[in-house]
């Protein structure tokens, strides 16, 4: 392997990938795909996680052409066999701390690394979004992509338009992220622990912040707690495992805890927590969070 021929790319676990050429047949999580599709690669294949099931969730997959990219499949049923059946040359994966590859088990991951280059970017509450996406850039450009300035202007422009809303709208309302489980309970997000909703606050955005409790990520609340909250403004986790919002809210009508005038009083958003981490759909949320700010200060 001679220097000018070699590709390589150190993760964040600080382990180097290497092969004699530029891999062009990429498998990735999901999450990892979706983003580096938005940075001009082209994934072969991608696997989902343990919430996933045999078909692809659409909220996770951005703008992938579904139709093209293969899906492998997610949790349990994914093998080593399973995830090499298209001669992937790399493997694309996310971690949330601590290097696991998130998705897969912990042998199945070791032997997959044992037979391919697998690529591990940390997409937790280590660093920043913006980070993340400069990590996801990295990785493209080492494998082809152009820089893309318009998209980081386009980005950063939506974050100083968010800013400006959140200035001009009296009170500052508050926000609350969340995502339904089931008819009786809701996982409250703790702000803090998702580097797209920290990016909202340290632009002003108010963020609700559950009570202390245990959950890393998330507070679960029962209905009638969640009753009790009167937010404005609603991010809704719209992965295809999280219950719809819509028949929560429904499932309360006529329950002792109260009816559904949280979510019918609130602007709803619609928020994945595993978004693509690209300048492009985040300028997207962003821009989709001060319609909604604007709305709710135009109704005050």
């Amino acid at each position: 392997m001679t220097e000018q021929s070699a590709w390589r790319f150190s993760d964040d676990r600080g382990q180097v990938s290497t092969a004699a050429r530029r891999p062009a047949r990429i498998l990735a999580y999901i999450q990892a795909g979706a983003t580096l599709w938005d940075y001009g690669i082209r994934p072969e294949g991608i696997f989902g996680s343990g919430h996933d099931g045999p078909a692809p969730d659409r909220a996770k997959a951005g703008a992938l052409p579904l139709d093209s990219v293969d899906y492998v499949g997610a949790g349990g049923a994914l093998d080593i066999e399973t995830l090499l059946r298209g001669a992937p040359d790399l493997v694309v994966a996310v971690s949330y701390g601590g290097g696991q590859v998130y998705g897969l088990a912990p042998e199945t991951a070791k032997h997959l690394e044992e037979q391919v280059p697998v690529v591990v970017i940390d997409v937790g509450r280590a660093r920043g979004f913006a980070a993340i996406g400069d990590r996801f850039g990295e990785l493209a450009r080492s494998l082809g992509a152009e820089p893309a300035p318009a998209a980081d202007r386009e980005s950063a422009a939506a974050g100083e338009r968010l800013r400006a809303v959140v200035a001009a709208v009296q009170d500052r309302p508050q926000v609350l992220a969340l995502s339904p489980a089931g008819r009786e309970e809701v996982h409250l997000a703790r702000p803090g622990m998702w580097p797209e909703l920290r990016v909202l606050a340290d632009l002003g955005v108010n963020m609700m912040e559950p009570a202390e409790g245990p959950g890393a990520g998330w507070s679960t609340v029962d209905r009638a707690h969640a009753a009790e909250l009167r937010p404005p403004l609603v991010l809704a986790d719209v992965r295809a495992h999280a219950t719809p919002l819509d028949a929560f809210a429904a499932a309360a009508v006529g329950s002792a805890a109260g009816g559904p005038a949280l979510w019918e009083s609130a602007r709803v958003v619609p928020w994945n927590p595993e978004p693509p981490c690209s300048p492009r759909a985040h300028a997207r949320f962003l821009t989709s969070v001060a319609d909604a700010l604007e709305a709710v200060g135009s109704e005050r």
